[in-house]
């Protein structure tokens, strides 16, 4: 059945299971132990019985002028029936039983536990018993022990509702104590009964205590199927309400909601990429479009042709750049781009970029001053130099007319570290989150036929070596990137 496989109802399977088993034990224990009080009562008011009647034995004969002692339906004396008394009495006077009306209160009629006795000799004939006693069962009889030396038997024999002990003394004769246990039989039933009952109600809150605890444990997972549910569809803002973020589960949907919150920020990232290439690609193909629809409606000189071939051509080598750029991009999201990781030396790498764009920042007046101590440094020196190299095109691009860009290098706790500083007019606050997000471009008048890429796989390039590139601007006075790599 599908509900025996659902969580929720194997846990309250085994949660009620478990409680039954508990109140079983508990029920069947606190039964046994009121069972045994209550019997080791009557059985301690037995054994004092059993004393009493022994002593009765051992008293003289009452006096002729009237005592107080009673006589509980003793025969008259003279020979036994079957031709003398038992073996062991031959030469012995037939017993008599005399009982004082001092212990005569053990057996009164108006006992509540309605105690008696019977005695009787060894081969069976009974010498006395009290008005209130019940005929013992043959099977009962039969198994009185047989004579010891001088010790009461204490063993007990439950008959229906009787409890009887039977003693065998040492002259033979045989004592057979006992009282009714309807009353005591009677409470322990309704004991059981109290029992069940409490245990029953505590099994029914027990179930319905532990089953909303359950569910309100588990209600969680339905949470997080039902927006799974939601974002599978399409809904990629949905959350999962977490109510006890302490717990496993609330724990748990934590750390889904974050990755959701990725997946939908990917998800937008994807699609402003897309729209964002779209739109740079869409640009160089309407000028090759319109210059080759402008070269096809008349016929034009060879200089004109030449100019439309020289415009579409450089629309083509911008896609091109563009094509490249977004394959590199991808190449190093997928961690596909292989890295030919070798040790080198990071000042002397950069001091060699530097020289590489002195010419254009000569053109624009801007001086780099290189402030470079030799760093060790593991990984692909070529694709790093592509990082060096456009952090400096970007200085001196975006620095102000006979500025200044400053080049560092040195060494941090397992770290190499360049930092490359302009005197630029800086980036505003607001830009400044979204500098290296592809095709964004802060400074939108300076950046025509620039896909706006550059840092976008600088930074690439720098996690794929494990490293960190930041930046930090402050309007009118510049911006500095940082860049930190591990040294081995």
């Amino acid at each position: 059945m599908k509900r025996f496989k659902s969580i929720k109802w194997r846990l309250q399977l085994w949660y009620g299971l478990i409680l039954v088993l508990v109140l079983v034990g508990f029920g069947f224990t606190a039964y046994q132990l009121e069972r045994g009080r209550v019997f080791a009562r009557i059985d301690d008011g037995l054994h004092r019985r059993i004393g009493v009647l022994a002593n009765a034995f051992r008293r003289p004969p009452p006096r002729r002028s009237g005592g107080n002692e009673q006589l509980f339906n003793r025969p008259p004396p003279g020979p036994f029936p079957d031709g003398g008394p038992p073996p062991m009495q031959k030469d012995r006077p037939v017993p008599e039983f005399h009982m004082s009306s001092e212990d005569a209160h053990f057996f009164d009629a108006d006992d509540p536990n309605n105690f008696y006795f019977i005695i009787k000799t060894r081969d069976g004939k009974e010498l006395a018993h009290s008005a209130n006693a019940p005929p013992i069962p043959a099977e009962v009889d039969s198994i009185v022990p047989q004579p010891p030396d001088s010790r009461i038997q204490l063993a007990t024999v439950d008959f229906g509702k009787y409890r009887e002990i039977p003693n065998v003394l040492p002259s033979g004769e045989i004592i057979w104590v006992g009282c009714s246990i309807a009353p005591e039989l009677k409470e322990l039933h309704l004991t059981a009964l109290k029992l069940a009952g409490f245990g029953g109600i505590i099994l029914v809150f027990g179930l319905v205590g532990g089953g909303w605890l359950v569910g309100r444990a588990l209600h969680p997972i339905d949470d997080i199927s039902a927006t799974a549910a939601k974002i599978s569809a399409g809904d990629l803002s949905q959350r999962i309400n977490v109510a006890e973020a302490e717990s496993e589960l609330g724990r748990l949907a934590a750390v889904l909601n974050s990755t959701f919150a990725r997946l939908e920020t990917a998800f937008a990232q994807q699609q402003q990429f897309t729209a964002d290439a779209a739109h740079e690609l869409r640009t160089p193909v309407t000028v090759m479009l319109t210059q080759a629809q402008t070269a096809l409606t008349r016929e034009r000189a060879a200089a004109e042709y030449r100019e439309t071939v020289e415009a579409c051509q450089r629309s083509a080598q911008r896609m091109r750049r563009l094509i490249e750029s977004l394959l590199e991009l991808a190449r190093l999201d997928a961690g596909q781009e292989p890295l030919n990781r070798m040790p080198f030396d990071l000042s002397q790498m950069v001091r060699e970029g530097t020289e590489s764009v002195r010419p254009l920042a000569d053109e624009r007046g801007v001086k780099i001053r290189c402030e470079l101590t030799p760093v060790q440094c593991v990984g692909d020196a070529e694709r790093l130099a592509q990082v060096v190299t456009n952090l400096l095109v970007n200085a001196i691009q975006y620095n102000r007319d006979k500025g200044e860009v400053r080049v560092t290098t040195q060494s941090q706790i397992g770290l190499a570290v360049l930092i490359v500083a302009d005197t630029g007019p800086g980036i505003p606050a607001a830009d400044l989150p979204h500098i290296f997000e592809r095709f964004y471009r802060a400074d939108k008048a300076r950046s025509a036929g620039r896909a706006g890429l550059g840092l976008a796989i600088a930074k690439a390039i720098v996690a794929a070596h494990g490293g960190t590139m930041e930046a930090a601007s402050q309007t009118g006075t510049g911006t500095t990137f940082t860049v930190r790599l591990p040294a081995n």
